[in-house]
């Protein structure tokens, strides 16, 4: 709780507003995460302290705890470097204790910040300060300003004459103006608004893909320019191809500058119109474009993130085929098609390889490895990477099924997206070390199609293809967000106690990998959990371990029913007291869901129990252990598609996202490059986002607008296949002259508000 009362009342109330979340509850989750607690574990299971907040809120509020702390602290060392400096004023303090944000504080330090030599420095040494102080405060004194001037040269000091003495002057004053915490922040408001990121070619840069061709003479008010064009400009910059800056027509600030600068008419005028023109253009200016664009950089690496978050989060939780046997085929032509069987537990059972295209052309040999595998082990499906020859493999497997009719068993395309990466990761090695990479790649693919989630949580998610600009946006912000989605979808599924691997168990709230590795190893030694309550028998599975993991992890057959469920130990006594009350026992009220339906949940609320507890345990007695995720359904390809040079404009196809991004959706469909839905081809309506109607995972039904073999793009619409909205009724008919008039006094009207360029 130290660190609670380390943020004042008022700093709390600003996150309160800025997150519009009630006071009490951001309060009361600021404390949990305090003590330890989970963000998961919070959400589903102290809905009562926190007045039901939702794991986005309690996220959100983690986030900017860790802002405002970080605030704190920088505020402390603002005000301990200034107070050290003797010129910490109790206008000042007051002024640095009420900032509430990272750049305003700055900009509070920033004539205090220890510089280097500046043309300022040197003034102030020649003794010149006092003549700038005349300057700014604008009062007639006794000598005329050129005489008053005169008294400040010196040979010595290196100041030969009154002109040079007020030029010093004006390097002083330059700089006061540039470290005015007022004017920054309209000067930086102004170009935020009403700046204009323009990107240039480097001339003479090669750009042979022709990538940033779009943004070799571009531009776009920087108050609009979406994430993944402001990201493209910075890569093309990193990548010396383009030169961007932000251009604000230096007019306005110079002109708000000078109505605050120059309070009185006088001698000082002219000086001080000249101070503002060289502070604008040689300090405020290029400091503020660079703020500007960190600032714009922020934007687009929050927006990048939050897109590629989402689509994890979609992609994580796709649905499950579930428990049964798969044969995977990695497909190859060269190298021929690699197959390993997996049981229904995801256990590695066999592996082969099958040479069904050239040059070796085995098909017989093919079909009889592929029949003997599928007798032996009775599979139940097959499994085919998507990779290259992923069309001819599945068409293969299908010719097979059916002619050895074989219709019960279903085939389909799984993404093999960061197979790889895992094949070759110290995971895979310690899982199967005595495998080739290859026969590990395609025992990915076949639990993929089992559990994706299982299996995607031992790739590192920048590896699976779902996001967007990815290694351009700061990479610290964007391992922490993804890790946190990882953990979300695993606490949210709930994990398997005696089947999970550590890869998995160690996004179980309050669950590390040490602690993962400890209860895999404790399994592997005493065999398969019967009670969560065994769980304290684990080396370093402590009371506070217990209190966040238990509930997201699930025993099927064990000695408690409720260790299926999502009800929390702690809750045990609640659900005795329903089974009870009913005069049945706790079996016999999760073998009966209707049940529950007879029972007044307000007789069983307590102190620590109250009605948003007893809800979530009456939703898991209605299905105790269901999964959340949908119901697996495999797409389908049409046969006579096979590569790009078979798409048709026009042709309807059915087939997978595989990534959202802003601009549009990413969509498989079965021709080995995914084709893009750009998000003005996503529905008949305005869509401002392309993730308000399709995620990663969805199947859709598209129309090829057209395909270029060559350059590999594939233009497609779902909007195509909608019917067309009705026309709106006409009112007001005008006739065609009344309609140009108005047109017209519409357009003097537009004209009158917005300069042309």
């Amino acid at each position: 709780m130290t660190q609670l009362k380390a943020l004042s009342t008022a700093v709390l109330v600003h996150i309160s507003k800025l997150l519009n979340v009630p006071l009490k509850g951001m309060v009361a989750v600021i404390a949990l995460l305090d003590e330890g607690a989970t963000v998961p574990f919070i959400a589903r299971y102290r809905k009562e302290v926190t007045g039901n907040l939702d794991e986005v809120q309690i996220r959100d509020t983690q986030e900017k705890l860790e802002y405002f702390r970080e605030l704190e602290e920088r505020r402390e060392t603002v005000l301990q470097s200034i107070q050290e400096q003797g010129k910490l004023t109790p206008e000042l303090k007051g002024k640095i204790e009420a900032a509430l944000e990272k750049t305003g504080l700055e900009d509070l330090y920033l004539p205090y910040k220890p510089k280097r030599r500046t043309k300022a420095s040197i003034a102030r040494d020649r003794g010149l300060e006092p003549l700038a102080q005349l300057l700014w405060d604008q009062q007639a004194g006794e000598l005329r300003l050129d005489d008053f001037a005169a008294t400040f040269v010196s040979e010595e000091k290196g100041v030969g004459s009154a002109a040079e003495a007020l030029e010093g002057a004006r390097h002083i004053l330059a700089e006061w103006i540039s470290e005015n915490a007022e004017f920054r922040k309209s000067v930086r408001g102004m170009m935020m608004a009403e700046g204009v990121v323009v990107s240039r070619a480097i001339e003479g840069a090669e750009d042979p893909e022709g990538k940033f061709q779009m943004y070799a003479q571009y531009s776009e008010p920087a108050s609009k320019i979406p994430s993944h064009r402001m990201l493209a400009i910075r890569r093309g910059a990193k990548e010396g191809v383009l030169t961007f800056e932000i251009e604000l027509d230096p007019q306005k600030p110079l002109a708000w500058l000078r109505a605050h600068v120059i309070r009185a008419p006088g001698e000082w005028v002219a000086h001080l119109e000249q101070a503002v023109e060289d502070s604008y253009e040689r300090l405020l200016n290029p400091s503020i474009q660079t703020e500007v664009r960190l600032e714009l950089k922020d934007r687009s690496d929050e927006e990048a993130i939050k897109v590629f978050r989402e689509n994890l989060e979609n992609l994580l939780l796709s649905p499950p085929a579930g428990m049964l046997t798969v044969l995977a085929i990695d497909p190859g032509i060269r190298t021929g098609c690699k197959i390993a069987v997996v049981d229904d537990t995801g256990k590695f059972l066999e592996n082969s390889v099958i040479y069904p295209f050239e040059p070796k052309n085995d098909l017989v040999g093919s079909v009889k490895t592929l029949a003997s595998l599928i007798a032996h082990h009775n599979v139940q499906a097959i499994a085919i990477g998507n990779g290259t020859a992923s069309r001819e493999s599945a068409a293969f497997v299908q010719d097979f099924l059916r002619q050895a009719n074989l219709t019960k068993i279903f085939s389909v395309t799984v993404s093999e997206s960061g197979a790889s990466v895992y094949s070759a990761s110290e995971i895979a090695r310690q899982e199967f070390p005595d495998l080739d990479l290859t026969i590990r790649g395609a025992i990915s693919i076949a639990r993929r199609l089992q559990d994706p989630l299982s299996e995607l949580v031992k790739v590192d998610p920048k590896s699976i293809g779902v996001g967007q600009y990815q290694h351009d946006v700061d990479q610290k912000r964007l391992k922490q967000s993804l890790e946190a989605s990882v953990e979300s979808c695993v606490n949210r599924v709930g994990v398997d106690l005696n089947t999970a691997s550590w890869a998995l168990l160690r996004y179980v709230a309050g669950i590390n990998e040490r602690t993962a590795l400890k209860i895999v190893e404790y399994r592997n030694g005493h065999g398969k959990f019967r009670s969560r309550f065994q769980l304290t028998a684990v080396p370093g599975f402590g009371p506070k371990t217990f209190e966040q993991a238990a509930g997201f992890l699930r025993i099927r057959g064990g000695e408690n029913p409720l260790d299926m469920t999502a009800v929390h130990p702690e809750s045990y006594g609640v659900v005795e007291r329903i089974a009870s009350s009913l005069g049945v026992t706790v079996n016999e009220l999760i073998a009966r869901p209707d049940l529950v339906e007879q029972v007044k949940l307000e007789g069983f609320a307590t102190e620590s129990v109250g009605m948003y507890t007893l809800g979530d345990i009456r939703e898991e007695l209605r299905k105790p252990g269901r999964d959340p995720r949908d119901k697996f359904v495999a797409p389908q390809w049409r046969e006579d598609v096979k590569e790009i040079a078979d798409l048709k404009p026009g042709m309807t196809l059915e087939g997978v996202v595989t990534n959202v991004t802003r601009f549009g959706a990413f969509v498989d469909v079965g021709v080995h490059q995914d084709g893009l839905v750009h998000v003005s081809e996503l529905a008949n309506r305005f869509v401002k986002e392309a993730s308000d109607v399709v995620k990663v995972g969805q199947i859709v039904k598209v129309q090829v607008l057209n395909a270029d073999p060559k350059a590999k793009r594939i233009a497609l619409s779902m909007k195509a296949l909608e019917p067309a909205p009705a026309e709106p009724k006409r009112k007001n008919f005008q006739k065609p002259e009344q309609k140009a008039a108005s047109l017209q006094d519409q357009l003097a009207s537009l004209s009158s508000k917005f300069k042309v360029r």
